[in-house]
Order: C-alpha cells, then sequence, then structure tokens
C-alpha cells in the first residue's frame, strides 16, 4: 500500500488527508489540536504522537501549515526530529503550505544533500477544493519526482501546473494568483455595498454578475456569502487571505512593482481582520456596510 502522511489536519490539511485516504493511501497524519486528530482517526487515518513520527511512515508529506516558520520547524526541529531527517531516501516533501517565495527557496536549499526530494506546491481551491480533492497545485519540482509522486498529487488535485523546478517558483506563481483573487474579492464586497445602499436586492445582483463578463467563481462564492449573510464557518478564513497579501505585497516591494490594486485589498482586509478577527474573507463586507448604513441581503 502507498504511504503518505499530512502536517496539518485543518480545513485545507483534513482535506487532503480525506482524499489521500479514499484513493488507497494508508495516511498518517499530525496536528496540534486533538479534535482535529480525533477527527483524522474517524476517518481512517493513522494518528501520529507528533511530527517526526509522520516523517518515519510516510514516502509522500503533504505540510499544509500557515506560516514559512511553521514549515522549517516540521521540515528541521532542533535537528534529528523533523520529519526531513525521518523520512527515506528517494521520499518527498510536497509543501502546500502558502509561504514566502524565499522561505521555500531556503527550505529547498537546507533539503539539499538530505536525499529528501522537495516539490514547492501550493494550491488554490480553498475549502471546496480540499474537501472535494479538486485543488489546482503549482508544482515545482524535478520532473522524475513530479512523476514519482503523480499518484499522491492526483488523488488531492483535479489539475496540476508544472510551474518550474527550484523552489520558490510554486510559492511566486501563488503571491501572483493572491493579488488578482484578493482584488476581486475586494471589488465584489464594495460593489455589493453600493448595491444595498441604491436598493438592488442581493438576488438580482448576483444573477446579473454572474451572467456577465464579470461572472466567475472567486466573485460568486463571495457574493453568495454575502446576500446569505454567512460571515464565519465557511472555509475561507480572513486571517489566511491577509497573510497571503502581506507575501504577495513583500514580494511585489522585492521586484520594485507598484500594486495599487493589491494594496488597497490588503487595508480591507486588514480592516476586515482588525474588526472581526474571527470572520472569514466576506466579512470584509460588513465593515464598509457598517459605514453607510446598508447591508445587502438575498
Amino acid at each position: 500500500m502507498m504511504r503518505a502522511g499530512v502536517i496539518g489536519l485543518g480545513d485545507m490539511g483534513s482535506g487532503l488527508a480525506k482524499n489521500l485516504l479514499q484513493n488507497s493511501f494508508e495516511t498518517t497524519g499530525f496536528d496540534l489540536d486533538q479534535n482535529r486528530m480525533d477527527a483524522f482517526a474517524a476517518m481512517g487515518g493513522v494518528p501520529a504522537q507528533d511530527a517526526s513520527e509522520v516523517g518515519q511512515n510516510a514516502d509522500f508529506v503533504f505540510v499544509m501549515v500557515m506560516t514559512g516558520g511553521q514549515a522549517k520547524s516540521v521540515l528541521f526541529g532542533d535537528g534529528d526530529d523533523g520529519i526531513v531527517s525521518q523520512m527515506a531516501t528517494g521520499s518527498t516533501v510536497i509543501l502546500t503550505a502558502t509561504i514566502k517565495p524565499n522561505e521555500a527557496r531556503e527550505i529547498g536549499e537546507m533539503m539539499q544533500g538530505t536525499g529528501v526530494n522537495l516539490i514547492d506546491s501550493p494550491v488554490s481551491g480553498g475549502f471546496p477544493g480540499a474537501q472535494g480533492g479538486t485543488l489546482t497545485m503549482m508544482a515545482a519540482g524535478k520532473p522524475d519526482v513530479m512523476a514519482a509522486c503523480a499518484p499522491a498529487m492526483n488523488a488531492v488535485s483535479s489539475t496540476i501546473h508544472h510551474v518550474g523546478e527550484e523552489a520558490g517558483m510554486g510559492q511566486t506563481v501563488k503571491a501572483c494568483l493572491q493579488t488578482l483573487i484578493g482584488s476581486i474579492f475586494s471589488a465584489t464586497f464594495e460593489a455589493s455595498v453600493l448595491a444595498a445602499k441604491a436598493g438592488v436586492s442581493g438576488e438580482v445582483l448576483h444573477k446579473v454578475f454572474s451572467t456577465s463578463g464579470a461572472g466567475c467563481g472567486v466573485m460568486s462564492t463571495a457574493l453568495e456569502n454575502i446576500i446569505d449573510r454567512k460571515f464565519e464557518n465557511t472555509g475561507s478564513h480572513i486571517a489566511t487571505m491577509h497573510k497571503d497579501l502581506t507575501i504577495s505585497l513583500a514580494l511585489a516591494e522585492e521586484m520594485g512593482v507598484p500594486m495599487h490594486m493589491a494594496t488597497t485589498a490588503m487595508q480591507l482586509f486588514h480592516a476586515g481582520k482588525t474588526k472581526y478577527p474571527a470572520g472569514d474573507n466576506w466579512v470584509v463586507t460588513r465593515v464598509i456596510e457598517e459605514i453607510v448604513g446598508a447591508e445587502l441581503h438575498r
């Protein structure tokens, strides 16, 4: 039986684990949250005592944590307690977390000579994509390593883009993508409040937007949650997009590229995260609604 591992069993990692199990992978997982570990065990996964145990029992380990610092801690620990030191020669780390490109490059450099391969592959598709096994992967890795990992990657993804061979390239493409997604979200938030103030119903707005040239999944998901007043527990926590936009803008500053739309989006997400720290992306709309005194309902 093929062996896989997942570090981080939250909204995204639990989806990875679910689809690996459904595709006949013996799947070992670890998360600091015991409730997540219990849910993982209930779906048929093998709970590990710590991250290093995942490395000992997997040929492919997906790392789905929040930050670059967490990724480095999981991978390398204090020396002999990181998963890289526990993984067999020829096995592979699939870095699905979204982190800074330079952090992914540092991880790639630190893994040289270990005998363990790295695929830098952040994902897109959010909670529905993770749970449904339809994520888009932006994968950077050597072609032979990509080929060997294809069964595991196909188990969690419907679209795999090979964006380069060097660590950091996957994260760079993801940073570019998030500037676009963040800007579309923000424009949708503002348009919804304009419609609310002008007396347009949410149902009308959604029908028009979704059948126009502006129609897309990003817009539709945001607008549906807004008009149904679903601002929490939709699987798209605002802290994640806030973090991703921070990464995108840091890369833009490094490259000397002006990012007017993404900067505005970042400020809107910053306002939403500050006012409603437990909310999801769409909660930014509430901040604008409160300014103008109007709400958009279906």
